[in-house]
């Protein structure tokens, strides 16, 4: 098992006890410093400083006892994905229905490359996305193995 892998899954406990989902797991070097990057969500997306500060002093206390999956000095840090987090597989795109998403494809749809919009459904592989085309408001499917990329969309 490569060590992130086993961070994973030394720490699923951790978070399904407080019903919460991890979203990435992943070494980051900032300025030099191994820095173990833990996102971690509630399965609306949602989460706030307190629990990520409660989870980081669980997760750590439990890194301590297993020093071999850390075998270097590193600092942890415990976050939310954010709020334009890239949705990653097909759990992360229905859980993000009805919400809106940045989308670019492989292939054009409607002569677009890419499109953001409200997603309105997705099942199968398959989903249908509402977006503006000036002060008009249009819908469009695409097909999952079209999308070169997609994250949530903050709309201001």
């Amino acid at each position: 098992m490569k060590p992130l892998e086993a961070v994973a899954a030394l720490i699923e406990p951790i978070l399904r006890a407080q019903d919460l989902r991890l979203s990435e797991c992943k070494w980051v070097n900032q300025s030099g410093m191994q820095i173990l990057q833990v996102a971690i969500m509630r399965p609306d997306g949602s989460m706030d400083l307190d629990t990520c500060a409660m989870i980081s002093q669980q997760i750590s206390d439990l890194l301590d006892q297993h020093e071999e999956i850390t075998s270097s000095e590193y600092y942890l840090e415990v976050c939310s994905p954010g709020a334009e987090r890239e949705l990653k597989g097909e759990e992360d795109i229905t859980l993000s229905v009805n919400k809106d998403v940045f989308i670019r494809f492989h292939h054009p749809i409607n002569k677009m490359l890419e499109t953001t919009g409200t997603l309105l459904s997705y099942a199968n592989g398959k989903g249908t996305l509402s977006y503006r085309d000036k002060s008009l408001t249009k819908t469009l499917e695409f097909a999952n193995d079209n999308i070169s990329y997609i994250r949530l969309a903050v709309r201001l």
